[in-house]
């Protein structure tokens, strides 16, 4: 019972649209008609500004943090509850219950649930993805590789259980598949190349 409404507060708290609610306090527009229609930290950043781009970014993760830490106190730590709740975590940031089922990338969702639950896989692909955004200038790209790779070095640092295993592949899938369009401009080398500064 406490697993199953572990994963559901999961949800929830991945659910919560920092990006919207931002952007709607500080400039009363929908960043959702804005830039690429996203409502992540790098959409916000590049229609609203590094302030409002940065708080996206740093809540985004902490929600998705605050998530497992909820299901390992619920649950006491189990390992099973925690891999779910970080898989949900990820499916409420990128299909919102509070916004009709639109949502993110679930990128930095993704790395504050997966910082509290494998810190030394996720950490690992971090380094790689600033390595791939310095050598490109391609923020979707480190995103895309980063994600790819994690759950191989999940299996290579960790030799987790099944169910870290399972919501590592579940994440990286879901990153990759939000994605679609980005992979589609980078094919046909129109991708923007990030900066970090607002450019619309």
């Amino acid at each position: 019972m406490m697993g199953a409404l572990a994963v559901l507060a999961a949800y929830l708290i991945g659910g919560i649209p920092f990006g919207f609610l931002i952007v709607r306090f500080l400039t009363g527009r929908d960043v959702r008609q804005s830039g690429s229609g996203n409502i992540g930290a790098t959409n916000v950043l590049r229609t609203t500004g590094r302030l409002a781009g940065v708080g996206t970014l740093l809540l985004d993760g902490l929600k998705g943090t605050l998530a497992v830490y909820l299901a390992d106190q619920l649950t006491n730590g189990s390992i099973l509850w925690m891999s779910f709740a970080a898989l949900s975590a990820l499916l409420g940031h990128a299909f919102s219950i509070f916004l009709k089922f639109q949502g993110g990338k679930a990128v930095a969702t993704f790395v504050g649930a997966f910082a509290y639950l494998t810190p030394a896989p996720l950490l690992a692909v971090v380094l790689l993805f600033v390595a791939v955004l310095a050598s490109t200038r391609y923020l979707s790209l480190g995103s895309i590789i980063a994600a790819g790779l994690f759950p191989a070095a999940c299996w290579m640092i960790l030799h987790p259980d099944w169910p870290v295993l399972v919501a590592a592949l579940g994440a990286a899938a879901l990153v990759i598949v939000r994605h679609k369009d980005n992979i589609e401009r980078i094919r046909a080398g129109n991708e923007r190349i990030f900066q970090f500064k607002r450019t619309i």
